[in-house]
């Protein structure tokens, strides 16, 4: 039952695909780091909203986001409740960009609150799913990654 994904198709795609993950936690940051490196995923961290929009070149000097940033990161996934900067502010500032706006955005939540979700939904993340994330989770993203991709 997952979806008519194989791991097969990696070897057809080529390079791994390349994930952005964004977490003020240090323990989620890094069981989303390993989930994903056990799925063949490249990984890198951010630990905070402003560091993940400075990574993607959006920081404060906007002029180099036009860089070849789109093939930085192939899916960016990002915790909802961080200080300085939400997980749903940092999708908004993806979603303006026009060098960023197809990539996709994942949220993840500890807390399941429908109207949090559904306006994240709404602003155009591609899914929302509830921490702690597990391997079956992230063999979704890899999968949904694949057809994306492929």
């Amino acid at each position: 039952m997952d979806g008519g994904c194989s791991d097969d198709m990696t070897t057809e795609i080529g390079d791994e695909p390349h994930v952005l993950a964004v977490d003020d936690n240090l323990i989620d940051r890094k069981l989303v780091e390993k989930l994903l490196k056990n799925s063949s995923c490249k990984v890198t961290t951010a630990e905070n909203g402003l560091r993940a929009l400075e990574y993607l070149g959006l920081g404060s000097d906007q002029r180099n986001a036009m860089e070849g940033t789109v093939s930085k990161v192939n899916l960016i996934i990002t915790d909802y409740c961080m200080p300085g900067m939400t997980g749903y502010e940092l999708l908004k500032k993806i979603k303006e960009s026009s060098v960023l706006r197809e990539v996709p955005v994942v949220i993840m939540s500890s807390e399941n609150v429908p109207t949090r979700i559904s306006q994240c939904l709404q602003e155009g993340a591609q899914m929302f799913m509830l921490k702690p994330l597990k391997q079956s989770d992230v063999k979704q993203l890899k999968c949904y990654l694949m057809k994306c991709r492929g």
